[in-house]
């Protein structure tokens, strides 16, 4: 009877510095969490899109858009937006939509009152303008942002123990050497990746690619076990290179409403637009039938009339 008595004392113990732990663990990753949110968000100055009828409302799922921006950013320089993603989540079809604009496409920069590459948008004014152009371009409401800097994204795929993407083509970029097929990639790897172009015959379209792809591994990568027992790294590398209006509030909205439509991602392309020099500078002129055709889809994934 002593033996067993010393047994339970030893479990109730146990379990009690079990539960105790648990408690702690679970006060430290929501306070961490709530400090990085707080590093992260950023208000911005702009109304809902007039292109709502009703505000979104998570909790009923309505499915939103995301415009992620990867920024270079240079001294004395607001610096250009390298890439330009949209993003449509849809817990209706339980997909994530994505589609990459190219950063040379010619269009009318919103509030600047001119036509000019995509990308210059956020030089002339910020993430606003970034948002506005989009909007006006894609013809769909653009509701949060995500502003990565590219600069200091290898931090983030070396938080999460780096990622595994599918190489199509041999290159060497930034010392680096990638051959064709399946390559795992530490941080430095991932961003000369991503910013190799001029040596893909597809150009900037196979950049693009290769962008979703590191983006997609750092969401897959990022939800791993062995991510989560490293999450004061990766909260780190979040708190110092990304910026967004969403709040913590909404985040956990979207991580408890649509965690299946993020783990699914559709890819849309733009690709039969041509080239066409305006002033001695060179722009990508879209295909309008392509640009319909896309507008009409990302209007399908939001659920617009």
């Amino acid at each position: 009877m002593k033996n067993k008595r010393k047994i339970w004392s030893w479990i109730l113990g146990i379990s009690g510095i079990l539960v105790v732990g648990t408690v702690l663990l679970g006060y430290f990753l929501y306070k961490d969490v709530t400090d990085t949110v707080k590093d992260m968000h950023e208000p911005i100055d702009r109304k809902v899109s007039e292109k709502r009828t009703e505000p979104i409302t998570f909790k009923e799922k309505d499915p939103f858009s995301v415009l992620v921006l990867g920024v270079d950013e240079r001294d004395n320089d607001k610096g250009r937006s390298d890439t330009m993603i949209v993003m449509i989540v849809n817990p209706l079809t339980n997909t994530t939509t994505m589609v990459s604009i190219p950063r040379d496409t010619y269009t009318e920069i919103v509030g600047k009152g001119i036509q000019d590459k995509i990308n210059h948008a956020y030089a002339f004014g910020g993430i606003e303008m970034s948002m506005a152009t989009a909007e006006n371009l894609l013809d769909i409401p653009i509701d949060y942002v995500v502003q990565v800097n590219m600069e200091s994204f290898q931090d983030i795929v070396d938080a999460v123990g780096g990622i595994t993407v599918n190489n199509d083509i041999d290159f060497a970029a930034g010392g680096h050497t990638f051959s064709k097929g399946e390559l795992s990639l530490d941080g430095e790897e991932a961003l000369s990746f991503i910013r190799m172009r001029y040596e893909d015959p597809r150009g900037d379209f196979g950049r693009q690619d290769r962008q979703k792809q590191v983006i997609q591994g750092v969401l897959k990568q990022g939800a791993s076990v062995g991510s989560i027992m490293n999450y004061k790294t990766i909260f780190a590398a979040l708190g110092k290179n990304i910026r967004t209006n969403l709040t913590f509030d909404e985040m956990v909205s979207i991580q408890s409403n649509y965690r299946g439509a993020v783990g699914n991602v559709n890819q849309l392309y733009i690709q039969n637009g041509k080239g066409k020099m305006i002033d001695g500078v060179w722009y990508y002129m879209m295909d309008d039938n392509e640009l319909n055709t896309i507008q009409a889809s990302l209007k399908s994934e939001l659920a617009m009339k």
